[in-house]
């Protein structure tokens, strides 16, 4: 069974839906015991980090999230879920989960720059990694984001994205995977991104 954290964010049934859409089993849960026994963990949703933190933190998600990654079961972060597991973000002065080691920064208002970016942007393929397997490099991923993150280990940024600066948009480190995009919103290669995940052994 695939655990979706529940943590009363938005977007939760449309990556089940896309779950169930490619043959598998989902089950959006705040259940520490489920989360703990299932095969696979994605945390998506979007909000901001605060109140995605606090909530974690009320709920005793935050631990569950942590235990977790240090299993070794295969995770995948989304939106807001690549964001929570730096050390800090700028978005109201938030301490994150700490799980990888860097901060989350706002994009800087310039002309002709809208914050938050809404839309498709390009994500080039900086490093070789399963989780783009038959996903063409500089294919355009569904973005609604106003920060973005910025690991300390360059070394597990798999790709990057251009939106008046350069920014980090997907990593991947052991057993976990981030993305800044939306997977389940970029079409046929969100969702071909999102069955590499799923199929993994």
């Amino acid at each position: 069974m695939i655990a979706i954290i529940d943590y009363n964010a938005g977007n939760l049934t449309s990556v089940a839906h896309a779950v169930n859409f490619l043959g598998y089993q989902c089950e959006i849960t705040a259940n520490p015991q489920k989360i703990l026994a299932s095969q696979k963990v994605i945390f998506p949703g979007v909000g901001a980090a605060k109140a995605t933190m606090d909530t974690l933190h009320e709920t005793g998600l935050s631990q569950i999230l942590i235990e977790s990654y240090e299993s070794g079961k295969l995770m995948l972060g989304i939106c807001i879920g690549i964001q929570i597991l730096f050390d800090y973000s700028e978005e109201d002065g938030t301490d994150c989960l700490g799980v990888l080691s860097g901060q989350v920064k706002k994009f800087k208002p310039i002309p002709m720059i809208k914050v938050p970016q809404i839309g498709w942007n390009q994500v080039q393929q900086i490093n070789d990694h399963w989780i783009f397997n038959d996903v063409p490099n500089s294919g355009y991923f569904y973005f609604v984001n106003s920060y973005y993150p910025v690991p300390e280990d360059s070394e597990i940024i798999i790709g990057r994205t251009h939106y008046g600066v350069e920014f980090c948009s997907t990593i991947a480190h052991k057993n976990l995977i981030a993305t800044q995009f939306h997977l389940e919103k970029s079409g046929r290669i969100g969702l071909k991104m999102l069955n590499n995940f799923l199929e993994k052994d």
